[in-house]
């Protein structure tokens, strides 16, 4: 038997009161979100922007060559040496550089490598007069290498320095020039006093002379004049280049490599001066040098190791999903149905409750009277008791309750509910699905939107609604 209409809205706001104890979290949430200062909100916006939000370790990424470029010095060792040797200190020169790994374990990778530098020689003689010599030659050389890293003997995963060594093959070219006249084409020769002068010191009985300086002008090409009878030799020759180094990390893609090379050359002609010539004979050694280098190497197309997803929600390891469950099927939430266990394929509203057109407490799906007057007595069905019935139901040998005598006395306007057109016009478009009440769904819609700054309300006419959802 269901009682009047009067009766009924008491029990909806019993069911509305239970709703609201299983959905403290949401009441919490408003709230707490009203409380906030409103200086707060970019910080809290950005914290929960960090939960959609997931960093991921690549196991195997894919990694792609290594783009390196540098700078540093030359030194030459030969026939010709310098007075001064220091692998530090030299002729300025320039690499270009390209890596890739070649082995799973990262610890061999090739390297592809271009240097473009020169070098010099000066000897200096005041007992053998034919031993003061120089050049200068400039050096073109492409090689590659196989590197070695002892990066996975050290047990920390990427080490800040790494030490490693090479060894490769490499052609070059050189074109050796002497510095053999002054500016104003005045040759120089070399006196046992170790002055330079115009003329030779055999003659200086016979001539004047003067004193020249060297301008460091390599202006001769040493092959074109064959001093010492070497013909015409290739200035184009094979080396094999040992590196020896140590790399910083800098970031994950940044390292920077203080190495040293030694390039042993298959020619002993760099500086125009062999064991097979002929006035000035060298050594039976070939030439060699070195180049000491400083270069930058940059990862610009490897899979980076860590890779960031953004997520469509949230994943939370201490949220409670079973507030968001839906038992019976029918499309609202539990924490939000007022008519939890309704039937399979049934049509509700956005309280969770089948639909009662009559609002008679009784379900179109089960009310076989579905036009009954508003305030009427309906009985199981939905079908209006009429007044015998009512008396019939009510004479009873038991003691009727003062509650059930007053139903029938009670009149529909007693119980009429407080509606949305008591309040200002712009509440009464929060009512999206027009059915006169603002549910709990309208009420966080409205919410977000006022947070979403896309509402018409302000803070007060928020804590209006709030306080309205609760009357109504």
């Amino acid at each position: 038997m269901y009682f009047r209409k009067e009766n009924r809205d008491s029990e909806k706001i019993t069911r509305i009161r239970k709703r609201i104890t299983g959905s403290v979290f949401y009441i919490f949430l408003i709230f707490s979100f009203l409380f906030l200062p409103i200086n707060s909100f970019g910080q809290d916006e950005d914290d929960y922007d960090s939960l959609l939000i997931r960093e991921i370790i690549v196991e195997n990424p894919v990694y792609k060559p290594v783009v390196a470029f540098g700078a540093g010095v030359m030194n030459f060792y030969g026939d010709v040496n310098n007075s001064f040797a220091n692998p530090m200190v030299g002729n300025f020169a320039f690499k270009v550089n390209v890596s890739t790994y070649i082995d799973a374990k990262r610890a061999f990778i090739g390297n592809f490598n271009l240097i473009l530098g020169s070098i010099t020689g000066n000897e200096r003689s005041t007992t053998d007069l034919m031993r003061n010599l120089n050049f200068r030659s400039d050096i073109i050389s492409f090689g590659v290498n196989l590197e070695y890293n002892f990066g996975h003997l050290i047990p920390i995963e990427d080490p800040v320095v790494k030490p490693f060594i090479s060894v490769g093959f490499e052609n070059f070219s050189f074109s050796s020039k002497g510095d053999l006249y002054d500016s104003e084409g005045r040759q120089y020769h070399y006196w046992t006093d170790g002055s330079i002068r115009d003329i030779p010191e055999a003659d200086k009985n016979l001539m004047s002379n003067t004193i020249l300086y060297r301008d460091w002008d390599f202006e001769s090409d040493l092959r074109d004049l064959d001093p010492w009878e070497l013909g015409k030799y290739s200035q184009n020759a094979f080396a094999i280049p040992f590196d020896v180094g140590i790399d910083f990390n800098v970031t994950t893609r940044v390292k920077m490599r203080l190495g040293t090379s030694f390039h042993l050359t298959f020619t002993d002609l760099i500086d125009n001066v062999s064991s097979k010539g002929i006035g000035v004979v060298g050594n039976s050694s070939n030439d060699y040098f070195s180049f000491t280098y400083l270069t930058m190497h940059l990862d610009l197309f490897s899979e980076p190791k860590v890779r960031t997803e953004e997520l469509m929600f949230a994943e939370l390891d201490d949220f409670d999903y079973t507030m968001f469950d839906d038992e019976d099927g029918d499309g609202v939430i539990d924490a939000s149905d007022n008519c939890l266990g309704t039937p399979v394929g049934i049509e509700v509203d956005t309280l969770g409750c089948p639909y009662d057109d009559d609002d008679d407490g009784v379900p179109n799906y089960l009310d076989k009277e579905l036009n009954s007057a508003r305030g009427a007595y309906v009985n199981d069905e939905g079908v209006t008791l009429s007044e015998e019935e009512l008396i019939a139901m009510l004479s009873t040998k038991e003691a009727v309750r003062r509650s059930d005598l007053g139903l029938y006395f009670l009149t529909s306007e007693e119980g009429k509910r407080m509606s949305l057109s008591d309040m200002p016009e712009k509440y009464q478009s929060l009512d999206t699905d027009g059915d006169n009440y603002i549910s709990f769904d309208e009420l966080l819609s409205a919410i977000n939107d006022f947070f979403d700054y896309t509402s018409n309300l302000d803070t007060e006419e928020v804590y209006a609604v709030i306080n309205f959802f609760f009357v109504q």
